[in-house]
């Protein structure tokens, strides 16, 4: 009996190693694939040559491993380009969504991130249902960028700008100044949806309605948007302000203008102010910036507005269908949790991290303005992930298009934005 018993332990410990050893294999070719191409799709136009840069980095230190990263920015239909890789049998490894439109459309897809070690080093992460699905790319955020030398030179302190009727002063001020301050128009900022622009006033403007002048949290006015209607009184009030800023903006630039017309008008000084947000930081630093800039906040109101909008405007998201889901996630965990990772968001694409454990200051003045506002506070929440997806887009960038032909038809716009509202897409 004890021979029998001793030759069931035998073998009961040879499974056991076999089934140990089966195990470790298992668990070292995740840590270690071999030929496993990550193929990474994302929207920040602003960031292609740092990713880029830190793509080729990581796969060079991980045999086995390339990451490749495309890039579809500068308005142009990601939504639209997505759904044809899909079609096409291509869809990315990692992707990106800018909200819980987004994640409607893609949620078949979308794996469970709750378990990645960099959860617990972030506010930030997209959650849904109790469960992490998306990796924050950043904090972002904007007011109306200023240039100080301009400013200095016309007369206008910007701590002032603190309500509509002070722009409309300093606007008009500047305007009559151009010759002398060797401007073309007060304001760069574009509108158009042929030139891909709509994004600038289709939704980071118009932002400003949703959560300008309110609690951080307070999604009263887009809620009550979702469900058909518009604040009447506060839309009058931005639809006054957006009329300011179209009337004084430069006409090619607002009509006809690219991304890189519009950042480069005011890099060039050619502008007073610039309708952008942090993430110009690197284009401003290319282009040979020396000046002093600083941010405004977007003041619609007859009462003071002092906050800039703060945000993380979108997740990284990994196919949970894919056989490299693995490899994709200690991608985005090698940005989270390294100092090469940490050295890529902050000095490579001059970006704000979304984790606590970057102890690294970005460079770029508008980044540090934002981190200035952001240990401030006071700030405005950034709401339009909300929306429907292609809202912005599809419903609200025309409307915006059109107002900037015609800044003295500022009754058809609000009507148009009502019957806009009134008939958003149901979830």
């Amino acid at each position: 009996m004890r021979k029998t018993a001793f030759s069931a332990l035998t073998v009961c410990l040879t499974i056991a190693v076999l089934v140990a050893a089966a195990s470790c294999s298992k668990s070292n070719a995740q840590k270690q694939p071999e030929n496993v191409t990550v193929n990474m799709f994302q929207l920040k136009v602003e960031i292609k040559d740092a990713l880029d840069a830190y793509a080729a980095k990581y796969t060079a230190a991980h045999p086995g491993v390339t990451v490749k990263a495309e890039t579809l920015g500068g308005g142009g239909d990601y939504g639209g380009a997505m759904k044809a890789k899909v079609q096409a049998g291509q869809m990315p490894d990692i992707f990106m969504i800018e909200g819980m439109g987004g994640y409607e459309i893609w949620k078949e897809y979308i794996a469970d991130l709750s378990a990645e070690s960099w959860v617990k080093d972030t506010d930030l992460a997209l959650k849904v249902d109790g469960k992490v699905v998306g990796f924050p790319v950043a904090i972002e955020g904007y007011g109306l960028a200023y240039n100080a030398d301009i400013l200095q030179k016309a007369g206008i302190d910007p701590a002032t700008l603190t309500t509509r009727a002070a722009y409309e002063k300093a606007l008009k001020l500047l305007d009559s100044k151009k010759k002398e301050l060797g401007i073309d128009a007060p304001v760069a900022m574009a509108a158009s949806v042929a030139g891909g622009m709509w994004w600038v006033a289709g939704q980071h403007n118009l932002a400003a309605y949703w959560g300008g002048g309110l609690d951080f949290n307070d999604t009263s006015v887009i809620t009550k948007a979702l469900n058909g209607e518009l604040d009447e009184a506060r839309f009058m009030q931005y639809a006054k302000y957006l009329q300011l800023l179209f009337k004084y903006a430069d006409k090619k630039i607002l009509l006809n203008g690219s991304y890189d017309d519009q950042v480069g008008s005011f890099a060039q000084g050619k502008t007073a102010f610039l309708h952008q947000g942090n993430w110009v930081d690197p284009n401003l630093k290319q282009l040979g910036v020396t000046f002093k800039i600083g941010y405004a906040p977007h003041a619609f109101l007859d009462t003071e507005e002092k906050g800039l909008y703060l945000f993380a405007p979108s997740w990284y998201c990994v196919n949970a269908k894919s056989p490299n889901a693995a490899a994709a996630k200690a991608f985005l965990a090698s940005i989270a949790s390294t100092p090469e990772g940490h050295d890529y968001m902050v000095n490579q694409a001059g970006m704000i991290p979304a984790f606590k454990s970057v102890t690294l200051k970005p460079s770029g003045q508008l980044s540090q303005a934002l981190m200035e506002a952001n240990a401030k506070g006071g700030n405005y929440g950034v709401f339009f992930g909300m929306l429907p997806d292609g809202a912005g887009q599809n419903i609200f960038g025309p409307i915006f298009d059109l107002f900037a032909q015609n800044p003295d038809n500022i009754n058809q716009f609000i009507t148009d934005m009502k019957k806009a509202v009134a008939n958003l897409p149901k979830k």
